[in-house]
């Protein structure tokens, strides 16, 4: 089926899906190997002919907002704070209008590394938040997974993040048995003492072959019975149905003020009927899903003279055909191609 697009024609699947929000990952790049996400070695990147360029981004942007109704965009990478350019690309997302006459709304996905230098900049610049990956507090915890001992950084990342503004600070963690399962007390005492936002992830098979399973998956109950040995939780009211995590509230204790802790369940509670996400990869691709097993190209058609139509069009065609569900409980289930940094988070 083909879709006529007119202006701010929804990005609308068949099963009655509308998605908003759009993740572009910048660069496929990473200072750190995170096991969950590449391998030790790392990986061969992509060469620059076939990355994107900043014109090029501009440009997927303001189709999608103007044309194709989405009003939120998340920068990923890879870790998009390599992208020197970071900040001319927020700004021109800033100077965007969506359907209802506003700016998008801009955020930003990083392993904070850097973050201290560039937060004020990117604030200036019209970023609203981040979300910054650290999966332990534990400095040698934190040095296994991500290959690199560099958690001065993440911390020195999100104390100017908070100076800058861009709140609130989400803490993202992946949650992966016998690594760091017993540190999330810690990690959930030390962002409720920042002021952040810790969200809890289930380990997804997006990483090197044969390095997940579900048996060695840390579930959401389980998550939330260990926090709830020292911790007061309460399920908090949904605000928001496409919102990726289900929240907690947190109350306050003799060494914390309280706060609010949120766990996605990607693998046990999938929220697929909700999902409302477009993707962009590094190199000009459209995913429909995190565990997509096909792209649709839209780099090639643009640099062999594709109007803004018809680039909406691809785009529309393709979210058109978007599956039900990422399939991870079903037996003929096939791990993506990429890996997590290949695709953006």
């Amino acid at each position: 089926m083909s879709q006529a697009v007119t202006e701010a024609t929804p990005l609308r699947d068949q099963w009655g899906r509308v998605a908003r929000d759009l993740r572009i990952s910048l660069t496929d790049r990473c200072n750190l190997r995170c096991s969950y996400c590449m391998p030790p070695e790392g990986l061969d990147w992509l060469p620059t002919e076939e990355t994107l360029t900043d014109a090029e981004v501009m440009r997927l942007m303001r189709i999608a907002v103007e044309m194709l109704g989405v009003d939120e965009i998340r920068f990923t990478g890879g870790e998009p704070l390599l992208r020197k350019s970071l900040e001319d690309l927020v700004a021109y997302g800033a100077s965007l209008k969506t359907a209802s006459g506003g700016r998008p709304s801009l955020s930003l996905t990083t392993n904070g590394l850097g973050l201290d230098k560039r937060a004020g900049g990117l604030a200036e610049a019209g970023l609203e938040r981040v979300n910054v990956s650290m999966d332990s507090v534990d400095p040698a915890i934190y040095r296994h997974i991500a290959h690199r001992d560099r958690l001065a950084s993440v911390f020195a990342g999100i104390e100017a993040a908070f100076a800058a503004g861009l709140t609130p600070v989400k803490i993202n963690a992946v949650a992966m048995r016998d690594v760091n399962e017993a540190g999330l007390r810690d990690l959930l005492r030390y962002a409720l003492r920042a002021g952040a936002q810790l969200r809890i992830i289930e380990h997804m098979p997006l990483g090197p072959r044969g390095t997940w399973s579900r048996e060695n998956m840390v579930p959401q109950d389980e998550i939330l019975d260990y926090l709830g040995e020292e911790f007061e939780l309460t399920p908090a009211p949904t605000t928001d149905p496409s919102a990726p995590a289900k929240l907690w509230n947190v109350a306050p204790g003799p060494d914390h003020p309280g706060g609010s802790v949120g766990v996605i369940a990607s693998v046990t509670k999938p929220f697929c009927a909700q999902c409302d996400r477009t993707r962009l990869t590094a190199d000009g691709q459209m995913r429909t899903c995190l565990f997509a097993r096909t792209e649709t190209d839209l780099r090639g058609p643009m640099r062999a003279g594709a109007d803004d139509a018809e680039l909406a069009r691809i785009w529309a065609d393709a979210m058109w055909q978007k599956k039900p569900g990422h399939g991870i409980d079903d037996p003929g289930f096939v791990q993506p191609g990429r890996y997590m940094s290949e695709i953006g988070g």
